[in-house]
């Protein structure tokens, strides 16, 4: 009988460096151990009261974490490395914007009860980061949905409707409620929660430490 998939909630914003950098580092893990997984993606606003018309990346940073041109430029130095090293690539430019994420979460809702929740959430990580679209944009968003699989009008129906804005709302208010105040965070089987990037090898070792568990369990 195979095992049953370990469910790994994964709570992130599409304009987080390290919730795809913490993806892919789990991923690996995951084909290295052979663990069958099943990911929920789960929403996260690092920005929720930004303006539509969204901030210069380099002057967000400076006001948000106080960091330096200089250590910011080092920062994206060090994730285009990891980023190459994991098969991600990201396109840093002086002119890269942030932007306020709540319709992408309200596309994603809509998109997973499609089953393609996770098409869409690997793609828009690779739009903002890759290709420096817009993703306050309806119409790019629209874009995007179709690229994946999704109908295009019903994705612009949605986001002028605002029909999921409260099922997002509610989630995040859940995520919020249980500690969660910075992503990536994991919550492996429910129960256990991991923040941040934790490299490939501390994931296989988490996975290789819940499979054992589970099997002392089953005995």
């Amino acid at each position: 009988m195979p095992a049953t998939p370990l469910r790994i909630d994964i709570v992130s914003d599409v304009v987080c460096p390290w919730c795809i950098v913490g993806y892919r580092q789990l991923q690996q893990a995951v084909e290295a151990t052979g663990t069958p997984v099943d990911i929920h993606w789960q929403p996260f606003e690092l920005n929720p009261s930004m303006s539509a018309q969204g901030q210069n990346l380099g002057e967000h940073i400076t006001e948000k974490y106080g960091s330096s041109p200089a250590e910011s430029q080092a920062n994206r130095d060090r994730l285009t490395d990891i980023g190459h090293d994991l098969g991600f690539t990201f396109s840093f430019a002086q002119d890269m914007r942030m932007h306020n994420t709540f319709n992408t979460h309200q596309l994603l809702h809509w998109a997973t009860l499609q089953g393609l929740g996770d098409r869409l959430k690997q793609a828009l990580f690779v739009a903002h980061f890759t290709h420096r679209r817009d993703l306050s944009d309806t119409a790019v968003l629209a874009d995007i949905a179709a690229e994946t699989g999704l109908d295009r009008v019903d994705a612009v129906a949605l986001l002028d409707d605002q029909r999921f804005a409260q099922a997002v709302r509610a989630d995040e208010r859940f995520w919020t409620q249980q500690g969660i105040n910075g992503v990536p965070a994991m919550i492996f089987d429910r129960q256990h929660l991991v923040t941040g990037a934790q490299g490939v090898d501390n994931y296989t070792r988490i996975l290789k430490q819940l499979a054992q568990a589970a099997e002392t369990a089953s005995e």
